[in-house]
């Protein structure tokens, strides 16, 4: 069998199925004697470079629980789903490998939380700030990639299924977001570019699937004060946290930090103001900037 791309998904089901081998009491050379294959090729099912026979590994590892069977095989799935092929074929040459897990995940999770402490979210960015976003942080991109990745972002938003010229048939995303007051006031591009983005926030906000809070700078110290991430949720499986450093992204699926960041988020939401009150203020920063 041909190997594929390690993909986040695929070494998180690969996990899941070495799980089971241990439980079972078996190393990994009984588990692949029992398997009828190479230590090796046992291995890179185990690491996701390699799709797994579920119903063969079932039957040797003892799975009998229909309700983990279940999960199991609708993370297989999400894991090698084609969902978001047309975005790889239409963008591989901006999606650097980091950020083709970032676009997985929100392409199959069924709700984001995310704390945004600098930069409005990509999935609710006007062009016209995207652009300057990533001028502005980008400085190694082409003029090229630029206007690619402007049309990823748009691209992206489809997701959220309100946003105009949507195609999909998938439930929309659910999206709950803490924007940092310094989002709101920060210029990218320009004043107009802003009180452009900042109108679109009020009105993408009135969208059913989309909750909106402001933190304010007079909120002090707060939970997020380390920087902005993001809690995929899903249908199946546990959560994956998402941050985003400067070259690359770190995802985090361990229970302890999970635990921790969406703890954490919860008291940024119940910290924030409501969604009316967060509409007002931003329309208030949005009229300073005219």
């Amino acid at each position: 069998m041909p190997d594929v791309t390690p993909t986040l998904l695929r070494r998180r089901l690969g996990a899941i199925l070495k799980t089971m081998r241990v439980r079972a009491g078996l190393n990994l050379a009984e588990g692949a004697r029992l398997l009828g294959m190479s230590g090796p090729t046992l291995s890179k099912i185990e690491n996701g470079r390699q799709r797994p026979d579920l119903e063969k590994l079932f039957a040797a590892y003892g799975v009998t629980d229909k309700a983990r069977i279940a999960e199991t095989t609708e993370i297989a799935r999400l894991a090698n789903s084609a969902r978001q092929r047309s975005i790889y074929a239409q963008y591989k040459d901006v999606i650097r490998p980091p950020f083709a897990d970032f676009i997985e995940l929100e392409e199959i999770a069924t709700r984001t939380d995310a704390y945004a402490a600098i930069v409005i979210p990509g999935l609710l960015q006007t062009a016209a700030y995207a652009q300057a976003v990533i001028e502005g942080g980008s400085a190694w991109s082409t003029p090229r990639d630029v206007r690619n990745l402007v049309d990823l972002r748009m691209k992206r938003q489809e997701i959220l299924a309100s946003v105009p010229g949507a195609q999909t048939t998938r439930p929309p995303l659910s999206l709950r977001c803490v924007l940092d007051e310094a989002c709101l006031r920060r210029e990218m591009g320009s004043r107009d570019v802003l009180r452009g983005q900042l109108e679109h926030l009020i009105a993408v906000s009135k969208q059913p699937n989309v909750e909106l809070q402001v933190l304010p700078f007079s909120s002090g110290a707060h939970t997020g004060i380390n920087g902005a991430y993001t809690v995929f949720h899903f249908d199946v499986g546990d959560p994956v946290v998402a941050v985003e450093p400067l070259a690359t992204s770190v995802y985090m699926d361990e229970d302890t930090l999970v635990t921790r960041y969406t703890a954490a988020f919860d008291h940024l939401w119940a910290q924030a103001l409501d969604a009316d009150t967060s509409r007002d203020f931003i329309s208030r920063v949005a009229k300073e900037a005219r």
